[in-house]
């Protein structure tokens, strides 16, 4: 393989995997809005009022339900002073209600927020009694619904697209590196590559300095300036 195949390859699926992961949180966030909130699944309660519901053994979340005119402002749905009261079927223990504030989910002009979840024993026939100060919403019901499954996926997604994102900066930096050992050194500017006769003449002056200086007899000199002319 290629030296610069490597970081290439991995560049394009770094990319892709966080094109994927961006438009499957986006759809997530859609489809659960729309089609995967099971939030009335049981039925709802007038609030103020009282009906039978029946709810399933396990976890129930209740959720305060209005239609809005408008948008609901950047800080979501109030939630007005309400209270809730479940009643179980003969021999059945009460369901345990633990305060669980959501997000605001608004679809077409119809807002809900998650205000409790309900840990219900067995399943039954439960009589709900809702209260609360409601005079400002247009037909406010508590809803009992079935919890998201599928909750975790936009956060699977958005951590797929944090590590895609690692890759890529990872991969952009492979990459530059790679690119910058396939340059060539370039060699020292203005070296000249000596001629043979450039050797020679740069030999015969060498030698008359030696003797000149006494360190060559005249007849060495003679026989080494031979030798030089001759081509050694």
């Amino acid at each position: 393989m290629n030296r610069g195949t490597a970081p290439r390859l991995l560049t394009v699926i770094a990319a892709v995997t966080a094109i994927a992961s961006a438009i499957g949180f986006v759809a997530t966030l859609v489809l659960g809005a729309v089609l995967w909130d099971d939030f009335d699944a049981y039925g709802e309660v007038p609030i103020p009022g009282s009906a039978e519901v029946h709810l399933p053994a396990g976890e129930v979340v209740i959720s305060f339900h209005t239609p809005i005119i408008g948008s609901s402002g950047g800080g979501g749905l109030p939630v007005p002073r309400m209270s809730v009261a479940i009643d179980p079927p003969d021999g059945v223990a009460d369901p345990v209600l633990t305060e669980d504030i959501g997000g605001t989910t608004t679809v077409n002009g119809d807002a809900r927020v998650r205000v409790w979840s309900a840990r219900v024993a067995a399943e039954g026939t439960y009589r709900i009694t809702t209260e609360g100060r409601v005079s400002a919403y247009v037909n406010p019901t508590l809803a009992f619904g079935q919890p998201n499954r599928r909750g975790h996926l936009p956060v699977i997604l958005a951590v797929v697209f944090g590590i895609a994102l690692v890759d890529l900066v990872i991969a952009r930096v492979w990459a530059a590196r790679v690119r910058r050992r396939a340059v060539p050194l370039a060699g020292p500017s203005g070296y000249v590559v000596p001629t043979d006769q450039g050797i020679r003449i740069e030999a015969l002056d060498t030698l008359s300095r030696l003797r000149d200086s006494g360190a060559l007899t005249d007849a060495e000199f003679a026989a080494e300036k031979k030798r030089i002319l001759d081509g050694y």
